[in-house]
């Protein structure tokens, strides 16, 4: 407990702040996710990979799991909703809610108070490889829209070019001049606590109700996918804090942006809130619960 509590407590905090700021401050929430999405997390991204020491192999490793663990399910969910005659809606629906996880905003900061600086190098590996399955799947997926008009959206996002910049920079042992590098670290620095503030503001203008639906999608999302992965990064050859942030995104709530793409190009934009907002509750219980028993076992 004394292991967990730091992990899990800090970021309770930060979205319980963000969830009392949504109820009480006329607070601009689009404004706040595009801050974060276009100018802190492209920062936070930039700098860590500038500064990485996670080696080559064993980022390709992460990747490779992170591919696999996606394409299983895919595979699982849409075998599940043949079998069981799921609606098209919803089975396109149950898909998007368990392939897009909330690997930055929630998986970022967890990751970074349970395992440290080098825990975090390798969920930004994990966060990259997710930011352009959702921005290349998700439309394809929801609207059916054609893999380019995804390739499309990934190339627009500033996410996807930081990434570029930061390896390039790395890979060729380039200096900033003027401590530059420092701004970019200050400036990433936010990204995490002005993520978490975002999400406890969308969750306290979320409405809610169970049904199964709701209880099944949070199940895939948190029970299915960590599982997935656990047995995908150990056949891969995955071990300590490789295979520990493997299984941690994994085992992450449904992401907010699933929403931003239900409602853009189709989906069952209700379900997909209850679903982030479900899972998002539920993994202040699962994810100490994952995180322990990785700790213990590997």
């Amino acid at each position: 407990m004394a292991i967990l509590l730091p992990a899990i407590v800090p970021v309770a905090l930060i979205i319980l702040v963000g969830f009392i700021a949504g109820h009480t401050l006329a607070l601009d929430r689009r404004t706040l996710s595009r801050l974060s999405l276009y100018v802190l997390l492209p920062a936070l991204i930039a700098s860590s990979l500038y500064n990485i020491t996670l080696t080559a192999e064993r980022a390709l490793l992460i990747v490779l799991g992170f591919f696999l663990v996606s394409a299983l399910l895919y595979g699982l969910v849409y075998g599940l909703c043949q079998v069981t005659k799921t609606p098209p809606l919803r089975r396109k629906t149950l898909l998007a809610t368990t392939l897009f996880a909330n690997t930055g905003n929630l998986g970022l900061p967890f990751i970074t108070f349970a395992l440290g600086q080098t825990g975090l190098e390798r969920a930004i590996v994990y966060l990259v490889s997710s930011s352009i399955l959702l921005t290349t799947v998700g439309p394809t997926l929801l609207k059916g829209a054609g893999l380019a008009i995804g390739l499309r959206t990934t190339l627009k996002l500033p996410v996807f070019w930081a990434m570029v910049v930061g390896l390039a920079l790395q890979a060729l042992a380039i200096t900033l001049p003027l401590r530059l590098d420092e701004g970019v670290a200050l400036l990433g620095g936010a990204a995490i606590p002005v993520a978490l503030v975002t999400l406890g503001m969308q969750l306290a203008n979320t409405q809610f109700y169970l049904d199964h639906s709701v209880l099944i999608a949070a199940a895939l999302r948190l029970l299915l996918a960590p599982a997935i992965a656990g047995a995908i990064g150990t056949a891969i050859g995955l071990e300590g804090q490789d295979l520990q942030v493997l299984v941690l995104q994994g085992a992450m709530p449904t992401a907010v942006n699933t929403f931003i793409w239900a409602t853009e190009f189709g989906g069952d934009a209700d379900l997909v809130a209850r679903a982030i907002v479900l899972s998002t509750l539920l993994s202040f219980i699962t994810l100490p619960s994952i995180l322990w028993a990785l700790l213990m076992f590997t």
